[in-house]
């Protein structure tokens, strides 16, 4: 195959192109003119080989004045016309259609302009307005990118271009030749040779399958640069532009050109590069030789993309869009290099679904001679790692000790323990890690208490390495540190390699291959193309358990739960365990989690689990029954609310507490109506439901609120009806108390969170629930305080949210934080109200104030009291609102922070002058932090404010880790 070769019609010239003439604003607006009949001022646009010139109109849309390289020919521009007409017409995306001459008997769209005395062709094209894709890039964009590769190679499937095809720098097939003219340009000398070397490897792997490659019309050049998005939003790419590089060649490196473009983003890389080529082989499959030859591909254009930039800034050397693309360049060639050949193909085949073999042992004898080995688990769900660090919780979980793996074999028994091979170990990871940690083991760990004699599991030959030994086979080279060898030299099956005590790492891969000891779960699999297990030859080594699949496991959940019961995310990762504030999969990933206000006093708190567990051992019962429990967490409950509210109901949830306390509203007035502030969640029961008026949970929630529910616009400071003037909302609230009145219809209860949870912690304006509780019982109604989200000291500065508006509510609804995750909710109010309940029949809760419901509510009260997690919310929580603060005077969307402690309300803002909702860009945020490490979730009926109420444990390390990703994904894009 030649690396030259034009194909049939096709022209030869130097692969490297000359650079343009220069060319004025003034020369492009005359040319303009003069070939099409158009006036306007042109301002020059950057490009790498041609000459390109926006051309804005008085009297119609902005063109584009395109000036070829004098290299290119005007077949070469006829052609691109017609492919950016078959883009345009089959794809259903935007392209720049060519405008026909002036010169109406001229034929085509092309104009030759002698500029300097040199001839070159220029046209006049559709300006595509839009964003070019920068910054991070989302799942969805990369997945339209790939489609898009694949859309477009199916359209110019059909291009009828004779005698435009030629070679050029940019067409794949040519390269090393390319390659080798630019690299003399790249001035390091070790910079060329990894350029030379890896490049060359890349080749041979291509050279393998070339002539099994399909050849077409391609794009050439569909790349980050060369997409733009008419929604600023999305991003999502609906336009195609600059078909300067069209050319007949490897269909496959359209998808090798775009996939190389994504690589230099924020938060790229080669698994969400993935996401393209499976996007792709969906539209279009990709054949087995081409998926070995994309990754291949990919490096050999990165290597090119380097070299090239180098040549362009020494012969055009004020070029600056070549400059600002070398770190770009640089960043992709690192990223395509990242990996091992092997392993990346092996990434690509998974995608594209060309499911390739794991590397396997052959038939061999055990490596050791023992009778039983002891397994040991470091799993993310492993038993040996529950518990404190040193039995403090504030300090940190058993599986964050430096010693704890050590620790774990030697709790062991017996003359071996061994960990095994592609297990996901949880010691391997750590809080606040952004990137996904390498803790998936490509070996087995062994640890021998006595000396242990090691023997050959095949024919093979022996090298001593520093940490031991290599035992070179045909197939597979097995890797032995920790041990002495024996000799070095050949060997048979079941000659002595060596000997070795203590730490011993046994690893097998492919001849040639240098594996690190762990990898990132997702690339795990792909690992295991060139190494393999050694378990076969490890006699008594447990299997590793299957690995929770998150997409079986979802499909599974689909199957069995009601569609309704809503999940986190459309792709949730599997979460296995909790500690404090963080969550953790079952890739051992772990997440900081800043939404769960569910587990008040942190995940895993040993004194709660000890509490429930001793109480489980004990008794639990139904609550009619008389014990201590029950009797001791009521009064501790009664003794936190102020004067006269001492009397207590126990339920199991909020939604029962807030519907039990609407009951004590009716039977106390004997009235139904009820007064409901808008955009407010206060459960599913009947009642609950239908004084819900989020219509972030329920879209149709005011047109089906049953004609006894009241409602009243939510007093929003900055957004609402009288953000100018925010006590006005409680006038209108009160009159609309006094309107139901005179009607006949006086309302018997008031319901309403004293801080706008649902909302995102928006503050009450200050005396709104005095004026309205004041008027609700001068009818005889009843003021019912909401306290499920906001209360049991998660505002820091106040224990309850009413405290915050300086009034005392009738009845207090309280849940979620009671139980630190156990079903436990309570009404307290006063005996005199309590009592009237009666008038409308009995109450009972059969697991209400259960014995293990009361002794992990009273857990949670002296942790919360001995931790002082109240002061920890106040003043760790008033610290994270500052710097969150300080995060919206550097980026505009962020508009405000709304809440106290650890009840937070981040608002995201399109226009500050309008209070625009940003909807779909906080659903997008919340999608970037957690690739980032961090759980976060939007609220408010727009969706546009994170609800961040974390564990009160919440430290001052995870407020700085949850500024910083938002930070970054603010700055990087999402």
């Amino acid at each position: 195959m030649s690396d030259t070769s034009p194909g049939p019609g096709g022209s030869v010239r130097p692969l490297v192109q000359p650079a343009p003439p220069a060319i004025s604003a003034a020369d492009a607006a005359r040319i303009a003119a003069d070939g099409w009949g158009i006036a306007g001022s042109a301002r020059a646009l950057g490009s790498h080989q041609d000459r390109n010139f926006l051309l804005t109109r008085p009297d119609g849309p902005d063109l584009l004045l395109k000036i070829a390289n004098p290299s290119v020919t005007r077949a070469e521009t006829e052609a691109q016309s017609s492919a950016a007409a078959l883009i345009a017409d089959r794809c259903g995306v935007r392209a720049p259609r060519a405008l026909p001459l002036a010169d109406a008997d001229a034929d085509g769209s092309t104009l030759a302009v002698a500029v300097h005395g040199v001839t070159v062709h220029a046209r006049l094209l559709d300006f595509l307005p839009g964003e070019t894709l920068t910054g991070h890039l989302s799942i969805p964009v990369v997945r339209r990118m790939g489609r898009l590769a694949a859309q477009i190679a199916g359209a110019l499937e059909s291009l009828d271009a004779p005698g435009a095809e030629r070679t050029h720098q940019w067409d794949l097939r040519h390269a090393p030749t390319a390659l080798a003219a630019t690299l003399p340009h790249v001035a390091d000398a070790g910079d060329r040779r990894r350029l030379a070397d890896t490049a060359a490897a890349a080749w041979t792997a291509v050279q393998a399958v070339a002539d099994d490659l399909p050849v077409q019309w391609i794009h050439g050049d569909l790349t980050d640069d060369n997409v733009v998005a008419s929604d600023p939003v999305s991003r999502m790419p609906d336009g195609v532009i600059d078909l300067g590089d069209l050319n007949r060649t490897w269909a496959i490196g359209e998808l090798a050109i775009t996939v190389s473009s994504l690589l230099h983003h924020p938060g790229g890389g080669l698994v969400p590069a993935m996401q393209a080529v499976s996007a792709y082989a969906a539209e279009r499959p990709i054949t087995d030789a081409e998926a070995r030859a994309l990754w291949p591909l990919v490096v050999v254009r990165a290597a090119t993309l380097v070299a090239s930039a180098h040549h362009v800034l020494a012969t055009d050397p004020g070029n600056a869009y070549a400059a600002e693309n070398l770190s770009h360049e640089q960043l992709i060639f690192a990223h395509a290099v990242s990996l091992p050949l092997p392993v990346a193909t092996a990434l690509v085949q998974r995608a594209a679904r060309h499911e390739a073999p794991p590397a396997a042992l052959p038939a061999a004898r055990p490596l050791i001679d023992i009778d039983e080995m002891t397994t040991v688990d470091l799993s993310p769900t492993s038993p040996a790692l529950d518990g404190a660090l040193d039995d403090a919780f504030l300090r940190g979980g058993r599986w964050l000790a430096a010693s704890v793996e050590d620790d774990v074999f030697d709790a062991t028994t017996g003359a071996v323990a061994a960990a095994r091979f592609g297990e996901a170990r949880l010691t391997r990871s750590q809080p606040h890690q952004v990137e996904e940690p390498a803790n998936v083991a490509l070996g087995v760990e062994l640890r021998l208490r006595e000396e242990t004699g090691l023997r050959a599991p095949w024919a093979g030959r022996i090298a001593r390495t520093p940490d031991g030994l290599v035992l070179h086979g045909d197939d597979i080279d097995l890797r032995v540190d920790g041990c002495v060898p024996a000799s070095e030299g050949t060997v048979a099956a079941g000659d002595v390699l060596g000997t070795a005590t203590g730490r011993v790492w046994v690893q097998a891969t492919r001849p040639g291959v240098e594996a690190p000891p762990f990898v990132p779960a997702s690339l795990a699999d792909a690992w295991r193309r060139v190494v393999a297990d050694p378990g076969s030859i490890l006699p008594g080594l447990a299997p590793l358990p299957a690995r929770p699949d998150a997409e079986t496991l979802r499909a599974r959940r689909d199957a069995a739960l009601a569609d309704v019961q809503e999940h986190y995310y459309d792709d949730p990762p599997v979460i296995v365990r909790g500690w404090r504030e963080h969550l953790i999969d079952a890739d051992g990933r772990v997440y900081l989690d800043t939404l769960n206000n569910v587990t008040s006093v942190g995940h895993a708190h040993p004194r709660v689990v000890e509490a429930a567990s001793r109480q489980w051992r004990l008794l639990n019962t139904n609550s009619r029954f008389h014990y201590p429990g029950i009797v001791e967490f009521a009064e501790r409950l009664a003794g936190l609310l102020p004067d006269p509210l001492d009397t207590v109901f126990l339920v199991n949830s909020g939604s029962e507490a807030v519907d039990l306390a609407l009951r004590l509203g009716q039977v106390w007035s004997g009235r139904t109506d009820v007064l409901a502030v808008r955009e407010a969640y206060h459960g599913w029961t009947f009642l609950t439901d239908a004084v819900s008026t989020s219509i972030a949970d329920n879209p149709a929630a005011l047109e089906t609120r049953p004609a006894w529910v009241h409602t009243v616009p939510a007093p929003h400071p900055q957004r609402g009806a009288h953000a100018a003037d925010p006590s006005a909302y409680a006038r209108e609230a009160v009159a609309e108390v006094e309107r139901l009145a005179a009607a006949g219809t006086p309302v018997g209860a008031v319901v309403a969170e004293a801080i706008f949870g649902n909302a995102g912690g928006v503050f009450l304006p200050d005396g709104y629930l005095d004026a309205v509780y004041r008027a609700v019982r001068a009818h005889g109604g009843l003021a019912i305080a909401d306290e499920v989200q906001v209360g049991y000291g998660r505002l820091g500065e106040w224990f309850w949210g009413f405290q915050q508006q300086g009034v005392v509510p009738d009845v207090v609804a309280v849940a979620k934080a009671m139980g630190n995750g156990q079903p436990l909710g309570a009404v307290i109010t006063t005996r005199e109200i309590a009592a009237r309940y009666r008038d409308g029949g009995y109450f009972f809760s059969s697991a209400g104030g259960s014995p293990v419901s009361c002794a992990v509510g009273l857990a949670v009260l002296d942790v919360i009291s001995d931790e002082h997690l109240d002061r920890n919310a106040r003043e760790v929580g008033d610290r994270l609102r500052r710097r969150l603060l300080d995060l919206g005077s550097r980026h505009p969307i962020l508009a405000t922070v709304h809440g106290a402690g650890f009840y937070l309300g981040p608002e995201f803002v399109r226009d500050r002058a309008t209070w625009e909702p940003a909807t779909a860009e906080t659903a997008a945020i919340c999608r970037r932090l957690r690739d980032l490490g961090v759980i976060a979730q939007p609220t408010g009926d727009h969706q546009n404010i994170l609800k961040i109420k974390p564990p009160m444990c919440f430290d001052d390390a995870s407020a700085d880790a949850l500024v910083g990703a938002l930070d970054r994904v603010l700055t990087e894009g999402w």
